[in-house]
């Protein structure tokens, strides 16, 4: 049984051209006259402002697995082009399965670090692929925090190296966003059913060890990390069952347009 309570995103320039037509005392009309008027101030002119681009990296989060939905990178990217009044354009480079050694393999292809080069904002969500043997360890005999620790700083490193590549490739100016999870494995009622008990209570630890491992990996590389745990976990006491797809892992369209929300709020 869960141990967690239930829960429940143009400027229009008018120019007016006056039509001057003269007459004479008895009534007449003047004759046509040319009339050259010089401007002193510069001619106003209006520019279409530059597309921005998003480009997102990731695992099957970022992919939209199992949602059969608008994901969260395309959402994000469409808040954005509505606030900055201009076009955004989501370039979508998830992947289910991805792992943070899977990343910095990505990272080095030249069709990426070529789009990469034209990113306003890059977001990226991976970390969790690194930890799922650790479930099967807790299936056959239990996985305390020293069976944690060394996945999680080598997944930690890992990405650390992978952020680094990252920066080399964006333009100046180029924001990274880099999220956590609510959870590295399954949750809500589908955890509770395919592990029993005691298993929410620990992926919730695993998980809040992995996030403290990306945020620190973010902060060395001067980005931002955006935190998922609370908005979908609450205090750890909310239920995120109805922010998930079937599978129990991934977020459902409800979970796409709530992560979508907390990075314009971070934007």
């Amino acid at each position: 049984m869960s141990r967690r309570g239930r829960w429940v995103v143009a400027a229009t320039v008018l120019a007016a051209g006056g039509l001057l037509a003269g007459c004479t005392a008895s009534g007449a009309t003047d004759p046509p006259r040319t009339t050259t008027t010089t401007s002193t101030s510069p001619a106003k002119r209006t520019t279409a402002p530059a597309p921005g681009l998003v480009v997102g990296l990731g695992d099957s989060v970022t992919a939209g697995t199992a949602c059969g939905c608008t994901t969260f990178i395309d959402l994000y990217a469409a808040g954005l082009a509505e606030r900055q009044h201009r076009p955004v354009r989501a370039l979508n480079l998830g992947r289910a399965g991805l792992s943070s050694v899977g990343l910095a393999q990505q990272l080095a292809t030249a069709p990426v670090r070529a789009q990469l080069a034209r990113a306003d904002t890059v977001v990226v969500t991976i970390g969790a692929n690194d930890l799922v043997p650790l479930v099967r360890k807790w299936q056959v005999g239990g996985c305390p925090q020293e069976c944690v620790a060394a996945p999680v700083s080598a997944m930690r490193d890992q990405l650390s190296g992978g952020l680094a590549e990252l920066r080399q490739d964006l333009p100046p100016g180029a924001r990274v966003l880099v999220t956590d999870y609510w959870n590295v494995f399954e949750d809500g009622d589908v955890a509770d059913r395919l592990y029993g008990d005691g298993f929410a209570d620990w992926s919730d630890a695993v998980t809040k060890r992995a996030n403290a491992a990306i945020c620190a990996a973010a902060t060395a590389a001067d980005d931002h990390c955006v935190d998922l745990y609370e908005p979908f976990e609450g205090a750890g006491d909310r239920d995120p069952t109805a922010l998930l797809a079937g599978d129990g892992d991934h977020p459902n369209g409800a979970g796409h347009r709530l992560i979508a929300q907390v990075l314009l709020d971070a934007s």
